[in-house]
């Protein structure tokens, strides 16, 4: 892409609102655009980067045998006033009507509907476990949308629902989408802790929330130090392995402040292992059993031919809130750097030049082609400005890699920056290695 070409917005006028720095960073590169109290467009740049957490996420969701499917935004207020959660689900919920009179809303989750899918096609215990997951709009009319899309009343969201016919296999399927989520947060550059959470509205005994650290969380944290050190990769997919990392993690004192006891924490935690910050929730596992299969009639007929309720889970993944996270986790010194697996361009290529010097420009386009051959995904920064203008937004917009071509360059070397900020003057081949 040519910077020349891209939509890009960039603006130095923020509202007075934009007060963390995702929310002003994004704002400030045309990522998105409020349209409305916690509404928002999202542009080219923004949702590039929105995609492809996406698309990480949908990876890991597959590889644990979680199938795809798209549910609508739109529901009946049928099956929830059948589970018993129309009334109780309080205003958040966007209710509405159709043209005939006949009661709809805008979901905010879908518990609901999933079972009412699951309910009419399987029957019996031959056909589980199954898990079942969808990446899609959701509507929660917030009191007081702020902070970007951290809190914003329309957001993406990945909602698994996992259906198993006792409570054995049913925890398994929660440690595969424990285990899943590690994964995910961990491909996504962020450190994310387990932590045993209340389960809210959502209902059940069993819950985690997955909070990354960061100074602007709206959430508390209570946890011991140690279970930073829990080392992912020793463990894999096999039923006793998952079980074992989920009691790794367990075992370690982790609570946000719905849960914190300071007479539990002083007693489990040594006081120099202590750790007390701020982090930003961007996952949440829940294990419910058959609150909402019961209520829903949603049966299976068991290997004696007897009749079970179905035992399931939900477990959900803030897609369009990672964006704004991924910024507030890794901006650092005014300056943001994208992780490698969500960058929406690979690298970035800085000529230096004017209308009567374009031999750089010439080197930058050689460059460029050179790149789009490889499948390297490179921005080309053919805007006709000074350097140290170039510099400051590149900054901005946080591209992990840059080519310089300046001053520095040779007929067949050029400055490479990486995302340590570390340069190089090197081979475009040995540029290609890195970025592939």
């Amino acid at each position: 892409m040519r910077l020349s070409k891209l939509f890009l917005p960039i603006t130095k006028d923020l509202p007075s609102d934009a007060t963390i720095k995702s929310h002003q960073l994004m704002l400030r590169t045309g990522m998105i655009k409020q349209s409305a109290a916690g509404i928002y467009s999202w542009l080219p740049l923004g949702f590039k980067v929105m995609k492809k957490i996406e698309q990480i996420v949908r990876e890991e969701q597959n590889k644990i045998g979680a199938q795809e499917l798209l549910m609508p935004t739109i529901q009946s207020a049928e099956i929830w006033k059948e589970s018993g959660r129309y009334d109780d689900y309080g205003e958040e919920m966007l209710r509405i009507k159709d043209r005939q009179g006949r009661e709809i809303l805008y979901g905010p989750t879908n518990e609901e509907l999933i079972t009412d899918i699951f309910r009419s096609s399987i029957k019996s215990y031959k056909s589980l476990p199954q898990i079942l997951y969808h990446i899609q709009w959701k509507f929660r009319d917030e009191i007081r949308p702020r902070f970007g899309v951290m809190r914003c009343r329309e957001f993406y969201m990945k909602d698994a629902y996992s259906f198993d016919v006792d409570d054995e296999s049913a925890k398994l399927s929660y440690n595969k989408m424990f285990y899943a989520y590690l994964k995910t947060f961990k491909r996504l550059g962020l450190e994310a802790i387990p932590m045993a959470a209340d389960t809210g509205p959502i209902g059940g005994d069993l819950s985690h929330e997955f909070v990354i650290l960061a100074e602007t969380g709206e959430s508390k944290i209570f946890a011991d130090k140690s279970i930073l050190k829990i080392k992912l990769d020793k463990y894999n997919e096999d039923k006793s392995s998952l079980e074992k990392m989920r009691n790794e993690f367990s075992e370690i004192y982790a609570v946000t402040d719905e849960k914190f006891s300071k007479k539990e924490f002083d007693k489990k935690v040594k006081k120099d292992n202590q750790m007390i910050t701020k982090g930003i929730e961007v996952g949440h596992i829940f294990y419910f059993s058959d609150k909402y299969s019961k209520p829903l009639n949603c049966f299976v007929d068991t290997k004696d031919g007897k009749k079970t309720s179905i035992k399931m889970g939900s477990y959900g993944i803030g897609v369009s809130r990672l964006v704004a996270a991924i910024i507030e986790a890794k901006f650092l010194n005014n300056k943001m750097k994208w992780p490698k697996s969500v960058s929406p361009f690979d690298v970035v290529i800085i000529p230096n030049f004017n209308k009567n010097n374009t031999e750089n420009l010439k080197k930058a386009e050689k460059v460029y082609e050179e790149l789009k051959k490889q499948n390297i995904d490179a921005l080309l920064d053919d805007t006709d400005e000074s350097m140290s203008s170039k510099f400051t937004k590149h900054e901005l917009i946080g591209i992990p890699n840059q080519i310089i071509i300046g001053s520095k360059s040779t007929s067949d070397k050029f400055e490479y920056k990486n995302d340590k900020d570390v340069s190089s003057i090197i081979s475009l081949e040995e540029i290609k290695s890195k970025l592939i």
